[in-house]
């Protein structure tokens, strides 16, 4: 006997489309704020550039399969 796929519900897809969105949103917010902090490390208080490390960058999160 061969099991059929159980399809998936509306209801769930919302809620994984939703949970994908907000991760999206609170990424590039992060990214957001990571753009302003580097823009206020190259600017030092007399306006001339100053030396900035190595950044940290957080490994992105990998894209979860939609189906």
């Amino acid at each position: 006997m061969s099991s059929a796929k159980k399809q998936q519900t509306m209801a769930k897809r919302n809620r994984e489309r939703a949970v994908e969105e907000k991760r999206t949103l609170k990424r590039l917010k992060k990214q957001a704020a990571r753009a302003e902090k580097a823009a206020g490390e190259f600017e030092s208080s007399d306006g001339e550039p100053s030396e900035v490390g190595p950044s940290d960058a957080e490994p992105s999160e990998p894209e979860p399969n939609g189906e």
